[in-house]
């Protein structure tokens, strides 16, 4: 249930804005990255602490911030007071149970979305993470809970300087960082395409507890994707919409372009599911049909041993005057009559189709 619902107990009866982190540590020490570059120049370096940071907040060239690692409190309320941050964000941020939003507070756009990663193509399970997004004039603050290579088409970009990436704002940078996040529910969606074929075909073979159990872990894990990427439809169409002076008429476009693959996951995740409740209702239908072979055959049997039956014990009864008990060819004459009812029976069936 960890993944469906945070423990939010150790808030109780805190005021709003008060920083706690509340999920799982996924990294032992919070990272700080620093790319900071303009169309000719580019910088990059770690930073040992988070009041370094203060060095890059009035630069005219775009500054991006990478922090892996949201546990650190202390990190989060220095950031948050070099780059005027909201109590409110901050919290949020700690938070790594958050559903996708966005929200304006003129001087800065906070943008909270999941990122999904599986540990290799055969992964049975997916693992999600929050990711937080702070947009600025000149700069990206990006929170990720642990470190992953979600971000590094991005950062080759930037190294390589090519495309529209270096001579562009800070908005077009946050609009590469949530484009990489979408592009990679596309990878993760293309893995449950390939686990659903395998699992068809293997309910078509032989149907069994396993591929039951198989079809429910998937159902659950759409359950999980849906409710993280479902709202990010919203977040993207509020941030295409917002009117903040932070985002510019050209990134409008590309916000759009997100918002276009946003509906294509949505419509993927959908598809999945009523493929798998088709799945789910022959896996159910395979089971029943088999019971009904298995039941046919017995009543079958049953059947033919009927008038075998009733022969038997017509002849078990101990009368003294029985006629045919005396008959030297009674036995043998018993034997092919039962003989005879059982093929006759058989070739009746056989014409039925029953068998």
């Amino acid at each position: 249930m960890s993944r469906w619902l945070k423990k939010r107990s150790r808030k109780t009866g805190l005021p709003p804005g008060s920083l706690v982190h509340i999920g799982e540590r996924l990294t032992e020490k919070t990272k700080i990255t620093v790319v900071d570059y303009d169309e000719a120049n580019i910088e990059e370096k770690e930073l040992s602490a988070a009041r370094e940071c203060g060095h890059f907040k009035d630069r005219p060239t775009v500054t991006w911030i990478h922090i892996n690692g949201i546990h650190d409190v202390q990190t989060l309320e220095e950031l948050g007071t070099i780059f005027g941050l909201h109590p409110l964000t901050l919290e949020d941020i700690l938070n790594s149970d958050q559903r996708p939003k966005m929200e304006d507070f003129c001087e800065y756009v906070y943008i909270v979305l999941k990122a999904f990663h599986s540990d290799d193509d055969q992964a049975n399970e997916i693992h999600s993470e929050q990711i937080s997004i702070v947009l600025g004039r000149s700069f990206v603050i990006s929170f990720q809970e642990k470190e992953t290579d979600i971000f590094k088409p991005v950062r080759e970009r930037i190294r390589a300087g090519k495309g529209r990436l270096r001579k562009s704002g800070a908005d077009y940078l946050a609009y590469a960082l949530i484009d990489s996040i979408v592009d990679n529910y596309f990878a993760i969606l293309e893995q449950i395409g390939e686990r659903i074929e395998i699992l068809e075909e293997s309910l078509i073979r032989s149907p069994s507890t396993q591929t039951l159990q198989a079809i429910q872990h998937l159902k659950r894990e759409m359950i999980f994707l849906r409710k993280a990427v479902w709202p990010l439809r919203e977040t993207i169409s509020s941030l295409e919409r917002t009117g903040c002076q932070l985002v510019q008429e050209s990134t409008d476009v590309y916000l759009k372009d997100i918002y276009d693959h946003t509906i294509q996951v949505i419509d993927t995740i959908e598809t999945f599911r009523d493929m798998l409740s088709g799945i789910l209702d022959i896996y159910l239908s395979s089971i029943s049909n088999r019971m009904n072979e298995i039941m046919k055959v017995l009543t079958i049997i049953a059947t033919i041993f009927m008038p075998l039956t009733f022969l038997a014990g017509v002849y078990g009864m101990n009368f003294k005057y029985m006629p045919e008990l005396e008959w030297h060819w009674g036995y043998f004459f018993i034997w092919g009559i039962m003989l005879a009812i059982a093929i006759s029976m058989l070739i009746y069936f056989r014409r039925k189709k029953w068998l």
